[in-house]
């Protein structure tokens, strides 16, 4: 595995990249917070900045199987992990460069598994940057980390399906640029537990959708519209079934693999920029004559906060380079770790900067209170830690049992 000596094409992409923060999305930041909180959708910024990306050809850049006759610019999964992490410092940058969730993950679906027609229809426009789209499987009535728990109905009707239930979290849900749902339930109950389920691509102006209401992350509105939706009688013809009937499940896996590892190197990213923040901040305060960094508490965040880092992002990359090698389910138990300590990491060294600033971390003068919330959302999106940990466990548990008895020669 080539750590420390990416490619020529990575690097010049990576000064890109920066550049392009530095000179478009810096500078626009207190305009994209302001139209936020004025419940501006999308903010005014952003169609320009992502005409301005894709001009650059810094687009798409998270999808290893783009075609020839695709915009953007193809990466693998490790080439990606340096690019992702830059745009991890600003928490709405992987949308300009349309690489962020949940369309990214829908992209790599419909690439995977759309029939020519589901192609033209919805995968072009997502890769022009054109409509948005959403996730539709976690649920507010079972346990969705398990994936088999699903109660969403979709019931085969001549020559239609017709979808119920409820779903939540939905990010993209309440977006006025969202056209499309991809919709995971239950097609066959009496099938095996992994062959129940299907997905389906809805329209979103198919009657019968409603959105209940925007759900709030910490208590606070997202712009990306976490939605409860509720689907009732929703009628779509048969040729919008995404992938074979009773294959949902394998397909959640595959699109849930590098969708995971994509949060995990943009985790990176924003705990670095906590950090460069965090170093900067000690050393302007002084607190009992001393500056901030040479109290011993202090030093030892920053110290901890730079080895955890560097422990995540080498981590980061073996998943991203075993995805790339054997495919995600060869890495299930690389990209479950990496899901785990990012996301604690996140929030971990987020707390230190916050700490570090005292009351100022707190509020809106800094982007630190906003990250860490996105850290925290992140131990339960994509699947809890607990259900990672016990992913890992078990998967060390198999091992052991494979070696069974060797291990005997250490005992004394």
């Amino acid at each position: 595995m080539e750590f420390f000596n990416f490619s020529p094409k990575v690097k010049q992409l990576q000064v890109q990249v920066r550049d392009f923060m530095d000179q478009h999305i810096l500078p626009a930041n207190k305009q994209w917070i302001a139209d936020v909180e004025e419940g501006m959708h999308p903010p005014r910024m952003l169609e320009d900045l992502k005409a301005k990306a894709k001009a650059q050809g810094l687009w798409n850049m998270f999808l290893p199987a783009l075609r020839d006759d695709e915009p953007g610019t193809r990466l693998s999964n490790f080439e990606y992990a340096p690019i992702a992490e830059i745009t991890g410092a600003v928490i709405w940058a992987a949308e300009v460069f349309n690489c962020s969730s949940p369309d990214s993950g829908n992209m790599e679906l419909l690439h995977l598994f759309s029939t020519p027609d589901q192609r033209g229809k919805w995968l072009n426009p997502l890769l022009e940057g054109n409509i948005r789209s959403a996730f539709s499987m976690t649920e507010p009535d079972v346990a969705s980390s398990d994936a088999t728990n699903i109660a969403t109905t979709i019931r085969r009707d001549g020559d239609d399906y017709v979808v119920n239930g409820r779903k939540w979290f939905i990010t993209n849900g309440a977006d006025p640029r969202c056209k499309l749902h991809i919709v995971m339930g239950v097609t066959n109950p009496d099938a095996a537990a992994h062959e129940r389920q299907s997905m389906l691509i809805v329209p979103t102006d198919t009657p019968g959708i409603t959105m209940v209401r925007p759900m709030k992350v910490m208590n606070h509105l997202t712009p990306y519209g976490h939605a409860e939706v509720l689907y009732r009688n929703v009628r779509v013809p048969r040729a919008n079934l995404l992938g074979p009937e009773g294959g949902g499940f394998m397909m959640s896996q595959a699109r849930l693999g590098p969708g995971r590892i994509h949060h995990c190197m943009r985790s990176i990213g924003a705990c670095e920029m906590a950090l460069t923040l965090m170093c900067q901040r000690a050393q302007e305060r002084k607190t009992f004559g001393k500056y901030l960094y040479e109290h011993a508490n202090v030093a030892e965040w920053i110290a901890l906060s730079r080895c955890e880092i560097e422990q995540a992002r080498m981590l980061v990359l073996k998943a991203a380079w075993m995805i790339d090698n054997g495919g995600a389910k060869g890495a299930a138990s690389e990209i479950s770790m990496i899901k785990i300590i990012a996301a604690r990491l996140h929030t971990t060294v987020l707390d230190r900067a916050m700490q570090t600033f005292g009351a100022m971390g707190l509020s809106q003068d800094t982007p630190l209170a906003r990250l860490w919330t996105v850290g925290r959302a992140l131990r339960v999106a994509d699947g809890p830690d607990e259900v990672h940990l016990r992913s890992v466990a078990r998967n060390e548990i198999r091992r052991s049992k494979a070696n069974r008895g060797k291990a005997a020669a250490y005992l004394t």
